[in-house]
């Protein structure tokens, strides 16, 4: 049994009686090195340092003290980002005893009178700042956990970024230690280093004037990607997200993904998603990961290849979309066999041939077949007229057996 204590900025004076008992008892005290330092001499265990990088090395270090008395020191609420959530996942609940402490979401929370269930939190610890881009919407309140000292400077460059340079920051430091500090501004004014490498940063999303905000729903403007053309367009993307219906903790395959607008807007629906863009032009993949980043899904991953040869060694995907190169021989085959049971394939088509190809499948697998026709209102010399788009045949069916 591994017992993980939740640790404040105030050390030792902070723990409950319950967490000094089982520092004072254990045989060896794992943690960072500030942890350990705030240790009193009474915790005589032998004091390991985490190795860096640390999840490479975990295993080995968890095996060499196998039958020990062992502690592990955490942030807070080992449970929240945390150590503790990944020694449950390695060697199961059973085996590891969490003894938390308050997270310094709740003590900022409590500072600013916040209801801790209305605010959204994103960890910039050992994570893509861009995360944050998703995240910031009007009027929303986000509490950010810091990565160093130079992490609200970052938060308010990406803010002013997407348009939310008025919005309110306060930073908190050093949350329940005698040295907590708190520091106001807005991002778009913000300057300076917070007080301590150990800080939050609550913000109050404000959009500045004339900036457009951009909702978590399918169907985003044409104007939020960098492409070259190759973009599934705003009112098809929207259809093609319904049908290929995301759900929290599934992973999409986005093939021939041009922009990679379907495998961002997939993200975007929750935080949990995954998604696997495969684009075989480098310039385009390139743009899709600023899209990525640009739009707060920075995990996104890109593979630059043709499928479906660039599709093998691929995690098994719960759907997956066609958005260019269907008519690439094999290329249905692969990303039917490979599809998880109860999983969603969804095919775009514009072409001739490539609607012919959806056609036999529709045959063999039936599904749902619909074809988009959209009409754009624009100038007819003095007036108005429509203009059609292209139209685009969409064919979906779910994989039934098992």
């Amino acid at each position: 049994m591994i017992t993980v204590v939740g640790l404040g900025a105030d050390g030792w004076a902070g723990l409950p009686e319950p967490s000094r008992r089982a520092l004072e008892t254990a045989e060896i005290v794992m943690g960072g090195a500030r942890q350990l330092g705030l240790l009193p001499a009474a915790c005589a265990a032998e004091r390991v340092a985490w190795p860096s990088p640390l999840l490479p090395a975990l295993p080995a270090l968890l095996d060499r003290y196998a039958g020990r008395e062992v502690c592990v020191l955490a942030s807070g609420d080992p449970m929240f980002y945390g150590i503790g959530s990944t020694l449950v996942r390695l060697l199961g609940a059973a085996a590891v005893r969490v003894l938390p402490h308050v997270s310094s979401v709740s003590l900022a929370c409590a500072r600013l009178g916040w209801p801790v269930e209305h605010v959204e939190v994103v960890s910039l610890v050992g994570r893509p700042p861009q995360a944050l881009n998703a995240a910031v919407l009007p009027g929303r309140r986000i509490i950010v956990l810091g990565a160093g000292r130079e992490s609200p400077s970052l938060v308010a460059g990406l803010l002013a970024g997407q348009g939310y340079g008025p919005s309110p920051m306060t930073v908190l430091s050093d949350l329940g230690a005698g040295t907590e500090t708190l520091r106001q501004g807005t991002a778009e004014t913000w300057t300076g280093p917070a007080g301590s490498a150990l800080n939050v940063i609550a913000v109050e999303c404000a959009l500045a004037p004339g900036a457009e905000p951009l909702a978590r729903v399918p169907g985003l403007p044409d104007a939020a990607y960098e492409h070259d053309g190759q973009l599934t367009k705003r009112e098809v993307r929207a259809v093609t997200l319904s049908r290929l219906a995301p759900l929290p903790g599934e992973l999409l395959w986005d093939v021939g993904a041009g922009a990679g607008s379907v495998a961002i807007e997939w993200m975007r629906s929750h935080a949990s998603c995954a998604a696997v863009a495969v684009e075989h032009r480098a310039d385009r993949a390139a743009a899709l990961r600023r899209n990525a980043d640009r739009l707060g899904v920075p995990s996104l991953r890109v593979v630059e290849g043709r499928a479906p040869a660039a599709l093998e060694g691929l995690p098994e995907p719960d759907a997956v979309f066609v958005g260019g190169g269907v008519t690439a021989p094999g290329l249905l085959d692969r990303c039917w066999e490979r599809l998880r049971p109860g999983g969603r394939l969804v095919v775009n088509a514009v072409t001739l041939e490539s609607e012919a190809l959806v056609g036999q499948w529709y045959g063999r697998l039936g599904g749902e077949l619909v074809r988009l026709a959209v009409q754009r209102a624009s100038p007819v010399g003095g007036f108005t007229g429509w203009r059609p788009a292209m139209p685009v045949t969409v064919w979906s069916v779910t994989r039934k057996d098992a």
